[in-house]
């Protein structure tokens, strides 16, 4: 890995190329430690998978994806677009090479090495928020449990059967099974189809797109600055680095970042990063309730993720493999609610606002990339998969630290982007 020198005693300025959740944090960890940042994106804040996402913090649920019993569900997403997991058929060979590569990296091998990678993410994610809220970040984060909701005790086994595999590989989760009484207490809206549940203890959640607002707001706050433009190149300028857009317009620092979530493949391919990224698409939508919802409500059966937001109910789901900047399909709203419905009561499915597609960026062996590349002065934070807004701010903190020392933590070596 290739590190710039440090006789000075590290950077004193870094591009940051993405403003969600991960970049952003990068940004605000850099300053922390005196450097002076800017960061740029082709769009604005937040305006990836860090706004419209779940809104979880939960550690206790960050299971990889590469798990075995995943590859039951390739033949179904193939033949059907309402499935939870949907691979559309299409002729982008960059695609089926990464699904190859994935279903390679779906035995229990893989999958253990994926919870173990991502342990120091999940040890230290809450206490980077904290540190992030209590120095400026003006959003709030909730504790509250996660609900995973079931239509029998039989069903809940699977998960359960998850949760027991992460304490075998040292990530052991607080929950409580719940019986259906029990289970109303949490989720009032529950319908009578759901029978049972598993508590999931120690977890948050927040409004993400407020969040990382205001984390940008706290960045420029303390001095770094956002800029809009599309990123074409970086390269090595005179010691230091150089960000330039199509247009020709560049911005020169001693280090650069690249956090471009699902697009992160489009720069880093070119530095040595063997590791493939590609979208994997969630939608949501917010919709009335008749009753509060005091907290995070998960239904594992249908792959659903739904979360309390300004008075109303954040619906989130599906994987859609496709390309980030496709249109969002209507067919993928639909299956979420039909597959929703009968479980939740006092739903407004009809009054829908705030329809939202984006693009969550996926490994094939479950472990984001963070660190160094090959490119001297250039670093990739990203592949966080379904968990980057947990694990946005703790990465931006290690990655941070790498940067400033010239040092790798421990904690980033098992996701090297050079692995």
């Amino acid at each position: 890995m290739v590190d710039v020198g440090r006789s000075d005693g590290g950077p004193r300025s870094a591009v940051v190329v993405g403003a969600g959740i991960v970049g952003l944090s990068t940004a605000w960890f850099l300053q922390e430690r005196g450097v002076e940042v800017t960061v740029v994106d082709r769009t604005g804040v937040a305006a990836g998978a860090s706004w419209g996402n779940a809104g979880w913090i939960a550690p206790g649920l960050a299971i990889p994806l590469n798990e075995p019993t995943v590859l039951r569900y390739g033949p179904r997403g193939l033949l059907s677009p309402s499935a939870p997991l949907h691979i559309p058929l299409t002729a982008d060979p960059g695609l089926w090479a990464f699904l190859a590569r994935f279903a390679a990296n779906c035995r229990w091998s893989s999958w253990t090495r994926a919870v173990r990678a991502n342990l120091p993410l999940n040890d230290e994610c809450l206490e980077a928020f904290d540190v992030l809220t209590a120095n400026g970040v003006d959003a709030p984060t909730v504790d509250a449990p996660i609900t995973a909701a079931f239509e029998s005790s039989r069903h809940a086994q699977g998960l359960l059967r998850e949760l027991r595999r992460m304490a075998d590989a040292g990530q052991p989760v607080d929950h409580v099974e719940l019986d259906g009484d029990a289970l109303r207490e949490y989720v009032p809206t529950a319908s009578r189809t759901l029978t049972a549940g598993v508590r999931i203890d120690g977890q948050r959640h927040m409004d993400p797109g407020g969040f990382v607002q205001a984390l940008a707001r706290s960045v420029v706050a303390r001095g770094g600055t956002i800029r809009v433009f599309e990123v074409a190149d970086i390269r090595q300028d005179g010691g230091g680095v150089t960000v330039r857009s199509r247009g020709g317009e560049g911005v020169s620092a001693d280090v650069a970042v690249v956090a471009t979530g699902a697009w992160l493949s489009r720069l880093a391919s070119r530095w040595g990063v063997r590791v493939p990224v590609r979208a994997g698409r969630g939608y949501s939508f917010t919709v009335p309730v008749d009753r509060p919802v005091p907290g995070p409500v998960y239904l594992p059966d249908v792959r659903v993720a739904c979360t309390p937001y300004q008075g109303a109910l954040r619906v989130a789901g599906t994987m859609e493999f496709r390309d980030p900047d496709a249109p969002g399909a209507p067919a993928r709203l639909e299956a979420i609610i039909a597959s929703a419905r009968p479980l939740l009561d006092g739903v407004d499915w009809e009054n829908r606002r705030d329809v939202w597609v984006g693009p969550r960026p996926v490994t094939p062996d479950g472990r984001p990339l963070i660190g160094a590349v090959r490119e001297p002065g250039v670093y990739v934070a990203g592949g966080h998969g379904m968990w980057g807004l947990a694990h946005g701010p703790i990465t931006g903190r290690l990655l941070a630290e790498q940067i400033t020392t010239g040092k790798q933590p421990e904690a980033l070596r098992a996701v090297g982007p050079l692995r």
